[in-house]
């Protein structure tokens, strides 16, 4: 005990604000080794993305595993009934139950 009083109160001083420097970089390496943010800091405002921003990046998205699958086979037409064609079918069809509804009407 008498070791510190022995001591000039400029040197404590020096003591005191250096054990302080010690607490603060040990707070800080605690915080860095648990991951954990220190208190003083405000964390950063989160950025956000416009639909259209997310839409390009989307579509540019979809380009890239395009070219990384290859081209794929591309799906087959649809085949498509000419307008007479389809007059065709439409009277056979009519045809096929007027001859149901005679039979009907026969028995």
């Amino acid at each position: 005990m008498k070791e510190i009083l022995s001591i000039p109160s400029a040197q404590l001083k020096r003591i005191v604000a250096l054990k302080e420097q010690i607490e603060k970089l040990q707070s800080k390496l605690q915080a860095a080794v648990t991951g954990s943010a220190s208190a003083g800091k405000v964390a950063p405002k989160k950025r956000t993305m416009s639909l259209a921003a997310r839409r390009k990046i989307a579509a540019a998205a979809r380009a890239r595993w395009a070219k990384v699958k290859g081209t794929a086979k591309a799906a087959p037409k649809k085949r498509t009934m000419s307008l007479a064609a389809r007059r065709k079918i439409a009277a056979a069809a009519r045809a096929r139950w007027a001859r149901v509804r005679a039979a009907k009407k026969a028995q």
